[in-house]
């Protein structure tokens, strides 16, 4: 397969995922009028109508969601023909690309990441942060090795190690009305101001869903992502938030209380089905499994 019509499957693919021409072209660092002339080079060579471009968001046709099973299979391949040559040299250089929520990377991981690159400094890690939906599904596209994501409803195509219990508790400062009692419901919780992460992150809808199957609704006074921004706003008595109780152990101004009933988060590093691990991603499951 010449090197061209690789680029353009890789092209296509990209594409598939963004449903975008502007937003794959930022991504993959090249000017749009060059991807449009790749694809269609792609449906000349196919003979194939692939991408719906009247549409207001791009789509595929039936024929480009067909050829996008085959290109991704194509891809895969190649993806790990490369690995495998490369871990020929052993572990003395590769990239493993994780994905993780804010807060996990920012409270979890980082003992894990220094461990592991004192012991293989020549391997790169690519950290993504997102929400655990979006974790999930980019690891089923194959854009990461691994992502620390939910295991409570396992997905049939990714494998899971390495698993982490948690719940989800309410945070707020040590001199809160609410933290004089042992666990706080969430009818409690939504009758106070909050500042929440964004919906699509499990903090924020677990809540969510158990507020709206009771018929009661989130205070939400402040939305952010950020959190250390999410803990100073807390410590300022913008509202309370939720959070893992692992961010507030070293926080002399704030507790966490459990949800009565509680809320449990159950995590997993997960990777693709079917997929070659590689070596330096099966060293870096190492370091959780000791």
């Amino acid at each position: 397969m010449r090197l061209d019509s690789i680029s353009r499957l890789r092209y296509f693919n990209d594409i598939a995922i963004t449903g975008s021409f502007s937003r794959s072209a930022r991504r993959l660092g090249i000017a749009q009028p060059a991807l449009s002339i790749a694809i269609k080079k792609l449906e000349e060579e196919t003979g194939l109508k692939l991408i719906n471009r009247a549409d207001r968001r791009m789509t595929l046709t039936s024929d480009g969601e067909v050829l996008l099973t085959h290109v991704r299979r194509i891809l895969e391949g190649l993806t790990d023909a490369t690995r495998e040559l490369t871990e020929l040299q052993g572990l003395e250089q590769g990239e493993v690309k994780l994905g993780a929520s804010a807060m996990l990377s920012t409270y979890y991981l980082p003992a894990y990441l220094f461990a592991f690159k004192k012991a293989y400094p020549g391997i790169r890690i690519r950290l993504y942060e997102a929400g655990t939906d979006t974790l999930e599904q980019m690891v089923i596209n194959g854009e990461l090795d691994l992502a620390l994501i939910r295991s409570e409803k396992p997905h049939d195509q990714i494998r899971y190690a390495s698993q982490l219990s948690e719940q989800v508790v309410a945070c707020m400062p040590k001199h809160h009305h609410l933290a004089e009692r042992e666990s706080i419901t969430i009818e409690a919780f939504c009758q106070q101001p909050t500042v929440m992460f964004r919906s699509g992150y499990y903090l924020r809808d677990s809540v969510e869903q158990r507020a709206r199957a009771q018929g009661l609704s989130l205070n939400v006074q402040f939305e952010t992502n950020l959190v250390n921004l999410l803990m100073n706003l807390v410590k300022n008595e913008m509202g309370l938030a939720t959070c893992l109780s692992m961010i507030v152990e070293n926080e002399p101004l704030l507790c966490t209380r459990p949800f009565d009933p509680p809320i449990p988060l159950e995590l997993a590093w997960g990777w693709k089905k079917n997929h070659y691990l590689s070596k330096a991603s099966q060293a870096f499951l190492g370091f959780f499994e000791k």
